[in-house]
This record gives structure tokens, C-alpha cells and sequence, in this order.
């Protein structure tokens, strides 16, 4: 995933910024375990911000999306029958935030 500014301007605000920290800088998204989904698109009828699309050819689902992801949401998950979700540890995510928080303080 691009961590590049331009990755900013290309997204919705709603989705630019977490308590004022640019997303494309907080590593949160979801994984998908292409060996484990079966293509059920389960997580993509959960998920109301769009994170997810189909892949036609392959009949899997991808995250298409990641910077859509709300941080520390993982309710998609609980949606997949085949637990072939993950998401990044969320101890590294909250150090991560705490280290941008320094160039970044609240508004």
C-alpha cells in the first residue's frame, strides 16, 4: 500500500485524516487469505465503506480500498465464514499513532 501524500488527494475526505493524523500514514487495513476465501462477498455486503471489490477472474474478493478502512475497526471479520480476514497487531498500530502524534498534535 502507498504511504505516498498524492495517495491523500486521491481519497474522500472523510477518509483523509484519524484525529488529524494523514490516513495513508496509519497502517490499518485489512488482509484477505487468498487460499481461505471462498468468494462468499460477505465481507463486502458488511463493510459500508467500501473497502473491499470482487475480482472476476479469480472469484475472490480483494481489498481494493484500505485507506476506506476505519482504524481499529474489525467488525468484517465476524462477517467472513471462512476467518480469512486479518488485520495488523493493534499494539504496532498504537505505537505507530503515538510516533505521528509528535508531528502531528491534536488540533
Amino acid at each position: 500500500m502507498s504511504t505516498q501524500p498524492e495517495v491523500l488527494a486521491e481519497l474522500d475526505e472523510k477518509y483523509q485524516r484519524y484525529l488529524g493524523i494523514p490516513r495513508h500514514l496509519i497502517p490499518w487495513y485489512p488482509g484477505i487469505d487468498e487460499e481461505l476465501c471462498i468468494g462468499c462477498k460477505e465481507c463486502m455486503n458488511f463493510c459500508q465503506d467500501e473497502v473491499y471489490a470482487f475480482n472476476e477472474e479469480t472469484h475472490k474478493v480483494y481489498v481494493a480500498n484500505p485507506w476506506h478502512c476505519q482504524v481499529y475497526c474489525q467488525s468484517c471479520t465476524h462477517a467472513c465464514p471462512r476467518d480469512a480476514i486479518s488485520f495488523p497487531d493493534r499494539r504496532e498500530v498504537k505505537a505507530r499513532i503515538r510516533e505521528l502524534r509528535e508531528h502531528y498534535p491534536p488540533a
